[in-house]
């Protein structure tokens, strides 16, 4: 909880007589923003580094990056690879898995955790940076109730609720590459080609026009007013208003992130790209960017089956 005098600590004694650390950590739980934001971009900058490890560890099992999806070949050279690190083990345990997967089914558990960690990591990465503006939203609603006296919860409580939402996604986008490997007969690290490829690019350019993903969209382009409708000031109420937010947000995007299934689950050129694209959709106005990529996955997905099929 945050104090509404800058001189007090969280619980609402004094902290005059503690040294100048403990007075700047004092400060920093009476106004929580800039630590919170701290916090996100470390977050997602950690994920940010997982998954170009995992990236570089794939590219280094297999000798090649072109199986990783188009653009990889471009930065493969410039990705981290640790051999003992834990990004380097879920790499191996996907391509092994994988191979299991294929010839007996036997190592299905295996690629189940190995994907969902790289979907859960991919999201935060993802995700976290275009959540910054309802994170930063909050930490200001929260350090006004602070200063009135008012008992308010840290936004990493909000932020843990929006990620919870995100790892149940994770386990929806893991069953849904395992299947479309089972029917393809292809690793599911691959990217999905052909008719299916065509197929979940048409569905999300689609999605883009559609009521829903306008309605969700402008939740999220507008976090304060149901923030502010919606305060609480409980721990498990934040954590509800967290995943709240973060219904919104995978309501936003999940046909775009299901289209990383087409450019390679695991290609962080496209991760990069979308990341960008879903801030400037979240944090613009209007209808022309959100419109404009629709169109373009659309045509992009019709090319690809008149292509399989020609």
């Amino acid at each position: 909880m945050f104090s509404p005098r800058a001189n007090t600590d969280p619980l609402g004694g004094r902290v005059d007589r503690l040294d100048r650390a403990g007075r700047v950590i004092a400060g920093l739980a009476h106004r929580p923003l800039w630590p919170v934001l701290a916090m996100v971009l470390l977050t997602a900058g950690l994920a940010w580094w997982f998954l170009a490890s995992m990236a570089g560890s794939l590219v280094d099992l297999q000798g090649t990056a072109r199986p990783l999806g188009p653009g990889m070949s471009l930065i493969s050279r410039f990705l981290p690879v640790d051999h003992g690190s834990f990004a380097a083990a879920i790499a191996d345990l996907c391509l092994s898995a994988d191979a299991g997967l294929l010839l007996s089914g036997s190592s299905l558990p295996a690629l189940a955790i190995a994907l969902f960690l790289m979907w859960f990591a991919m999201s935060a990465a993802m995700m976290l940076p275009t959540a910054a503006p309802m994170i930063r939203t909050y930490a200001e609603i929260a350090d006004t109730a602070a200063a009135r006296g008012e008992p308010v919860i840290h936004p990493a409580v909000l932020t843990a609720g929006y990620l919870s939402v995100w790892a149940l996604a994770a386990a929806g986008f893991t069953l849904v590459q395992m299947g479309i490997a089972e029917i393809s007969g292809k690793s599911a690290t691959s990217p999905v080609k052909g008719v299916f490829a065509g197929l979940i690019l048409i569905g999300a350019g689609l999605y883009q026009f559609s009521s829903l993903k306008q309605a969700c969209l402008t939740k999220c382009r507008n976090p304060f007013t149901t923030l502010f409708a919606r305060w609480k000031t409980s721990v498990a109420g934040v954590f509800r208003l967290g995943m709240e937010q973060g219904v919104w947000c995978l309501g936003c995007c999940w046909a775009l992130m299901l289209m990383m299934l087409a450019v390679g689950s695991m290609n962080v050129v496209w991760m990069a790209a979308l990341t960008l694209f879903t801030f400037l959709e979240k944090t613009g106005a209007g209808r022309v960017t959100t419109h404009a990529g629709g169109a373009i996955l659309s045509a992009w997905g019709a090319a690809l089956i008149w292509s399989a099929l020609t």
